[in-house]
């Protein structure tokens, strides 16, 4: 059930009427949202809420044991995370892996053949094994108590994050639902804000550009001009944020309106004037995660520094691998990380931050270009289809464009973009000013003129499918 569907709405606000009738007892709160988590993971499969709630305690096996076991508590923890990591690994990469490898031993003439195993990615499952990484780290490091059993449930299927994220920390959000005190909604006016904001982004805005600029442009690249291709990697870079903020914008508004605070996860990435600036606003809970839980173990920047280069490539290496089983997000996650270690080389011996302090508007187009061309790999499903969009790129010039306009419009959004920044505040500012008897009637405005300006149907969430 899409989060945007009107009858996700409807079930909603039948929800949040009990969910509230219910303040002055936060653990019944807990038990309607355990409820309503495990019944959107069931709508989707019950073999999915079945693996879901079955990990589930298999990890809490676990934290027990870490927590009692004062000498063995890290053996514990790597069986644990190598638990986790294989639960992972089976459902999402089996297909990838079996492929590669029967590949592999057919190349050896091994006449060795792998079964073929239909296996579905369950809903959410590369969340919720973070989330779960980040409460069996935490108990090893004393950072938080064994959670209750069904605090730690609620924790893994919490249904505004499991879908496609923010990823939460155990220790900043497992408090958040052993409170003992009443719940109270926090911020009304930013929640409504960002459900508006939420909904002009994926289903109007970003809608628009998939079906007139995206989608045409990228089925059939040979056709168009280089003006044309430019036009579709902006379209896609800028459709691909629209959506994927719009969805954090949504979740954080719906968890907000329950009384609890995701993390932020988008900083105007678009803004970065390098690649690790731009690591710190796209995705900032994953980018974070992969930062605490994969680069500092592996070392980080403590040991020297061309080893600090092998742990920033092995780190988005496998940042590429957790968004897809596929050598095209491998190739993404490589081609980020050669970027990152480029630009620390540069740094290292002509300067620190040489371009972006002089020429900073220099920066911001190299790096929004180079991440562009890089959301060619996360787009096209094969490397044939890169190819082909790469060959266009470079020799399609004789070709009439279509989109010249759209090239030049395009080109003005990214010069206004940094002036939005302050746009959410200075509306939050405004709706607190409005009477409260005329909110609802300006929400319901918005609303249905961003559905009328929409196209029909109700758009996919791009992170849902990680």
């Amino acid at each position: 059930m899409s989060y945007l569907s009107i009858e996700f709405g409807l079930l909603f606000i039948i929800f949040f009427a009990f969910y509230w009738a219910c303040y002055l007892s936060p653990k019944l709160q807990n038990n309607l949202l355990l409820i309503i988590s495990y019944l959107i993971v069931s709508s989707y499969s019950w073999q999915f809420a079945l693996i879901l709630f079955i990990y589930t305690c298999i990890i809490y096996f676990f934290s027990v044991i870490i927590s009692k076991s004062e000498r063995h508590a890290k053996l514990w923890l790597i069986v644990s995370l190598f638990v986790s990591i294989t639960n992972l690994a089976l459902f999402k990469y089996f297909d990838f892996f079996r492929y590669e490898i029967q590949a592999l031993l057919n190349f050896w003439h091994l006449s060795i053949a792998l079964p073929l195993i239909s296996v579905l990615m369950p809903i959410g499952i590369s969340f919720y094994t973070f989330h779960s990484i980040s409460y069996l780290v935490s108990v090893k490091n004393k950072e938080i108590p064994v959670a209750k059993f069904w605090d730690f449930v609620l924790f893994l299927s919490f249904f505004p994050s499991i879908i496609a994220g923010p990823i939460n920390r155990a220790k900043e959000f497992l408090p958040q639902i052993a409170i003992t005190q009443s719940r109270q909604i926090i911020e009304p006016f930013r929640a409504f804000t960002l459900i508006m904001l939420a909904v002009i982004k994926v289903y109007c805005f970003g809608a628009l550009i998939n079906d007139n600029w995206v989608n045409p442009i990228f089925a059939n690249p040979i056709e168009f001009n280089v003006i044309d291709l430019l036009v579709g990697l902006y379209a896609y870079a800028i459709q691909l944020y629209l959506n994927f903020s719009g969805y954090t914008d949504l979740v954080t508004a719906i968890a907000l309106l329950l009384g609890f605070r995701l993390p932020i996860n988008f900083n105007f990435p678009y803004l970065a004037l390098n690649l690790r600036d731009f690591w710190y606003r796209w995705h900032i809970s994953l980018s974070n995660w992969i930062r605490d839980y994969i680069y500092i173990p592996l070392g980080g920047n403590r040991c020297g520094f061309i080893r600090t280069q092998i742990n920033v490539m092995l780190a988005m290496i496998l940042s590429g691998l957790w968004h897809g089983a596929g050598i095209n997000f491998i190739i993404w996650g490589a081609i980020h990380g050669l970027g990152i270690v480029a630009l620390n080389i540069g740094d290292r011996y002509l300067g620190q931050g040489l371009v972006t302090k002089y020429l900073p508007t220099l920066a911001r187009l190299l790096t929004w270009h180079y991440v562009c061309f890089t959301w060619l790999f996360f787009y096209c499903e094969s490397l044939s289809d890169v190819g082909d969009y790469f060959t266009a790129l470079t020799s399609n010039f004789l070709i009439k464009p279509h989109y010249p306009e759209v090239f030049l419009i395009f080109c003005f959004i990214c010069v206004i973009y940094s002036k939005c920044k302050t746009f959410p505040e200075w509306f939050i500012k405004q709706l607190s000013k409005v009477n409260r008897v005329c909110l609802p009637f300006i929400f319901i405005l918005i609303m249905w003129l961003t559905i009328y300006i929409a196209p029909s149907g109700v758009p996919n969430f791009i992170y849902a499918n990680f």
